[in-house]
């Protein structure tokens, strides 16, 4: 499975349900890494914790910026992830903590 969706993949509140584009930033809480994210309706804070076991043909969803992409782990790194489209459509490096394991 491998594509882009419009702008980006929403992914709703948990407090208010609202969906909208929410982007995460990496940080950190007691010692281990996550992604940190904030309701642009309601100001509700929430986090996810970045995939350490991420592995090469695992399918994943990376969130970008500017959009969400589909694909294949195609190579695994400390810090970033390679990520191929269905047929090699496409192939791109990714930082790790925009990677969620789908």
């Amino acid at each position: 499975m491998s594509y882009e969706t419009g702008e980006h993949t929403a992914d709703p509140c948990p407090r208010c349900s609202v969906e909208a584009v929410h982007q995460g930033r990496p940080t950190s809480v007691g010692g281990q890494e996550v992604v940190g994210y904030t309701c642009g309706h309601c100001a509700h804070t929430w986090s996810r914790p970045v995939e350490t076991d991420v592995d090469v043909y695992d399918t994943v969803r990376v969130d970008l910026p500017d959009s969400t992409l589909y694909g294949t782990v195609w190579q695994v790194r400390t810090d970033r992830i390679q990520v191929r489209g269905a047929g090699g459509a496409w192939l791109r490096w990714v930082e790790r903590w925009r990677v969620i394991i789908y």
